[in-house]
């Protein structure tokens, strides 16, 4: 008997969490791959396309068309670094206020997979990403 395809699983898990979040965020006109970014520049203040490439372990080319995509909503601006060399990412005014407003959907989406997944089911989930 052939084993089920691994990935074929966890892609589709993937897709159908990636459903709540963004059913969820679109409340306030953001996915979750939106917020995902928001989060990550909020928190770091100011970071490059590389930077934030980095951080969400994705390429530069995907990083580049999504943020694209947020400035052109003025979620985020360009600035220069200091030294001139490469443009930096920031949050816009808009685009503090869009990811403060997010924040309590984003924890709806939570709560709605927590309800569904038991205590032990989280701890495998968690085990398995960090595994990977």
């Amino acid at each position: 008997m052939d084993s089920p395809c691994y990935c074929d699983l966890l892609r589709t898990a993937a897709r159908k969490t990636t459903a709540i979040y963004d059913r969820h965020l679109a409340e306030v006109g953001l996915t979750l791959a939106q917020y995902k970014l928001l989060k990550k520049i909020e928190r770091a203040g100011e970071l490059s396309i590389s930077e934030l490439a980095a951080a969400c372990d994705l390429d530069r080319s995907t990083i580049g068309r999504n943020a694209q995509v947020l400035e052109k909503h003025d979620l985020v601006a360009e600035c220069s670094c200091g030294d001139g060399r490469r443009s930096m990412l920031k949050l816009t005014e808009t685009g503090r206020q869009r990811f403060a407003a997010a924040a309590p959907h984003w924890r709806a989406a939570q709560a709605e997979i927590e309800a569904v997944l038991a205590p032990d089911q989280i701890v495998a989930l968690t085990t398995l990403s960090d595994a990977l």
